[in-house]
């Protein structure tokens, strides 16, 4: 309990710590002083604060650890203008089920005649209607603080709701004078507790468990199933005893080794129109309906924390039943089920098992032997993304990646629980560097490489990502797929327009940069080294030097020219 008379700023940072919050990521503004006071007068037993020089490094920095520890963690920004400049990591957060307390300030109320009443010219300007409403969108629940004494309970709810299925983040306005003004003493009370994952449903898992053991051709689709390290090992029993093709369609987390005989590698398509059972485990967009869908008698079945994904105002995939579950809690079950069920079907899952490993192997060999080849002057993504994968030992157990779009995942082969975070299916870009700061802070003896295209590289405000590395002693390595521009634009306009005259120009309009920064020296400005690979026999040593540099103790870059 808080002692009778702290602010209630004070009660707001012992409150968060004693519910596990261990870190604040903060961009702060004329709104915390009392915040600032709290920390300077007694700093033990608080949120270790981070200070963050831009808003998206604080709410990357907050996804990166809770992705990789699974506790929340707290982001603290000014007012309006800097919730604004965090609001699409919000939405990264959102969108990937990941809890983290959000701390926005809130213009003074009074003008006059309370402790942190309006006292500069901007608390006007500042001012808005809702300043929630324009993080709504993005979290699960938010509340403006209106009195000091619902600070503890008002931080025991958001963390409540961000920790109940479908995990995510929350929101918390803090007018200054509130934050300002003393608690007095209050009584001990429980919180409120977040809401238990659910266990499956017998009935649907022995439907689904019926279909898969009978089906010619099963197919699994996950992005995020091992988003809970259990999984990996989970799903790999379950896919080798049962004969289910598994594939990680636009994965965010490692959820099965992909040397896995029953790992159908990372695109649907080759499958999808075969597949007479298909099980969507923690899968947003399973595949793409304008480009191909599901044979029309195939038996479908959705799960997941919310496999409905009720937060996307439209997605049509239909099915035989949704399971608000996690891959954690079904997996188990549906191995059960299968369990019963397969010596009826024996016969039929071991040829199908045959048949799929065989498969899988013919197009697993035809995605490595892809990246051999260096491809020209210009280096092919593929061939960079083997050979970081043969520098960093495979890659080595301690290795972990967090990919900001540009690694071809048929290039490498991933065998442990925690080595990969894709970046939320929201895209909203400059993510990879922050997560990446954040998930060393996390994980410390983990060997953390950011994987980058140089446009979200830029996006993520590099002096300031390798500041907060310099200054928080965080050694990361960031390996840029650099194709001077936004490669993924230039596909879209491809992909839509193939005769078109931007195709036909040789230059696509609004993705090429033009002029390409010194990727190098912008981080030798913040005291970490940096490498410029131009040809493909000099990329291994440059690799190998950023590794030993990074695992010495100091930030390290290396800049691949890439096609």
């Amino acid at each position: 309990m808080a002692a009778a008379g702290e602010s209630a700023g004070a009660v707001l940072l012992r409150a968060m710590a004693a519910r596990g919050v261990r870190h604040l990521f903060a961009n702060s503004g004329t709104d915390f002083p009392s915040v600032i006071e709290a920390y300077a007068r007694s700093p033990e037993g608080l949120p270790r604060p981070i200070l963050c020089a831009h808003e998206n490094l604080a709410i990357g920095m907050a996804h990166g650890h809770a992705m990789v520890s699974g506790q929340a963690q707290a982001v603290m920004v000014h007012v309006n203008v800097g919730a604004a400049n965090a609001l699409g990591g919000l939405f990264n957060a959102a969108r990937e089920f990941v809890p983290v307390i959000f701390l926005a300030g809130r213009t003074p109320l009074l003008e006059a005649g309370a402790p942190g009443a309006r006292s500069l010219n901007i608390h006007w300007a500042q001012e808005m209607f809702d300043q929630g409403a324009m993080l709504r969108e993005a979290v699960k629940w938010d509340y403006e603080l209106r009195r000091p004494e619902q600070a503890e309970a008002a931080v025991a709810r958001a963390l409540a709701i961000a920790g109940s299925d479908p995990r995510g983040p929350v929101a918390l306005m803090l007018p200054r004078e509130v934050l300002a003004a003393p608690v007095p003493e209050m009584p001990e009370r429980a919180d409120p507790p977040a809401a238990a994952p659910t266990a499956p449903d017998a009935t649907t898992v022995a439907l689904i468990a019926a279909a898969l053991a009978s089906a010619e051709r099963p197919l699994v689709i996950t992005a995020s199933a091992g988003r809970d390290t259990a999984v990996p090992a989970m799903l790999a029993d379950l896919a080798e005893r049962f004969a289910l093709r598994v594939v990680e369609y636009r994965p965010r987390f490692h959820s099965l080794d992909n040397a896995h005989p029953m790992h159908g590698g990372f695109e649907v398509d080759p499958w999808l129109a075969e597949s007479d059972a298909i099980l969507v485990l923690e899968c947003d967009v399973p595949w793409i309906p304008a480009h191909r869908a599901p044979r029309p008698d195939a038996r479908i079945f959705h799960a997941g924390p919310d496999p409905l994904f009720a937060r996307y105002p439209m997605r049509g995939f239909g099915g035989e039943a949704a399971l608000p579950v996690r891959a954690a809690q079904l997996l188990p079950a549906l191995a059960a089920a299968l369990a019963a069920e397969a010596p009826a079907h024996a016969a039929r899952i071991a040829a199908r098992g045959a048949a799929i490993a065989a498969a899988n192997a013919t197009a697993r060999e035809r995605g490595l032997a892809a990246a051999r080849d260096p491809g020209g002057a210009e280096m092919s993504m593929a061939f960079v993304t083997a050979r970081l994968a043969a520098a960093l030992g495979g890659p080595a157990p301690d290795a972990l990646l967090v990919n900001e779009y540009p690694l071809v995942r048929p290039a490498m082969t991933l065998r442990h629980p925690a080595s990969f975070f894709g970046s939320s299916p929201v895209g909203s870009l400059g993510w990879g560097l922050p997560a990446a700061l954040g998930a060393k802070l996390a994980a410390p003896d983990r060997l953390v490489v950011a994987a980058l295209g140089d446009g979200s590289y830029l996006f993520a405000n590099p002096v300031v990502c390798h500041q907060a590395s310099a200054a928080e002693g965080l050694p990361v390595l960031s390996v840029i797929f650099d194709n001077g521009g936004y490669g993924a634009v230039k596909r879209a306009t491809t992909a839509m327009y193939p005769q078109g005259a931007a195709v036909a120009s040789g230059r696509i309009p609004l993705s090429d940069f033009g002029a390409v920064p010194d990727h190098v020296r912008i981080i030798e400005a913040c005291g970490g080294r940096g490498w410029r690979v131009e040809r493909a026999e000099d990329l291994d040593a440059a690799l190998q030097a950023a590794i030993a540099t990074v695992r010495a103790g100091t930030q390290a870059l290396v800049s691949v020219r890439c096609r």
